[in-house]
């Protein structure tokens, strides 16, 4: 199948980077380790990752999605999961999504076919920032090409649209934001399917609209 050029809108919003919470004082940090701060901003006690986080949802042949089962320790469990992840501060977010598409599923892509999508929140009242999300479009040969992954992926595999419904209403598929992006995706879809135009990237000049300067979102 032929891919369709990527829609490449950036969203234009500061909490990506960085929290906008500048009223809440004092700020003090309680805790640092390589991965994230955990800070007092006035009361509100917050975890701050030290690199921009991304997310991406690869669609194969627009009838399937690429998930990962990724290691997770803490919940003794390998969950489904979208391949996501820190970003540098020398990278792009586009180069930071292609890069961990790469090292979790073994799939190369240039970083300009990825479409930004609207961005989310994991914990609006403990992380004042949002997390990139990209979407790219694959062919099944891109997919059956793939090389190998991170160490803290337990398996690549790719599942049906009608398997990834399945997976949500199961339970299978538990992990928040993931489940959210994988929502979003299968209700645009619906739309379309029901002459309801589909989700587009929200325009840059109505990310974060109605959001002041004195608090965390």
């Amino acid at each position: 199948m032929e891919r369709e050029p990527a829609i490449t809108v950036d969203i234009d919003d500061s909490r990506l980077l960085e929290a906008r919470c500048i009223g809440l004082l004092p700020v003090e940090t309680i805790h640092r380790n390589p991965w994230f701060d955990v800070r007092n901003r006035g009361g509100y006690f917050t975890t701050e990752y030290h690199q921009p986080q991304v997310v991406v949802l690869p669609v194969v042949d627009e009838q399937a999605i690429v998930m990962v089962r990724v290691k997770r320790p803490v919940l003794d469990e390998a969950t489904l999961e979208l391949p996501a992840g820190g970003i540098s501060r020398e990278e792009t977010p586009r180069e930071g999504a292609a890069r961990e598409l790469h090292e979790e599923t073994g799939i190369q892509i240039d970083a300009d076919r990825l479409m930004s999508l609207t961005p989310l929140s994991n914990s609006p009242n403990r992380n004042p920032n949002l997390i990139h999300i990209f979407q790219v479009g694959l062919t099944k040969n891109e997919y059956d090409q793939r090389g190998g992954f991170d160490h803290e992926i337990d398996e690549v595999a790719l599942f049906h649209l009608d398997e990834i419904r399945k997976m949500i209403l199961d339970g299978q598929i538990f992990v928040g934001v993931p489940l959210a992006v994988l929502g979003r995706f299968l209700l645009a879809r619906a739309q379309n399917k029901n002459g309801v135009p589909s989700v587009r990237p929200m325009p840059v000049s109505q990310v974060g609209q109605g959001v002041t300067n004195d608090g965390c979102s």
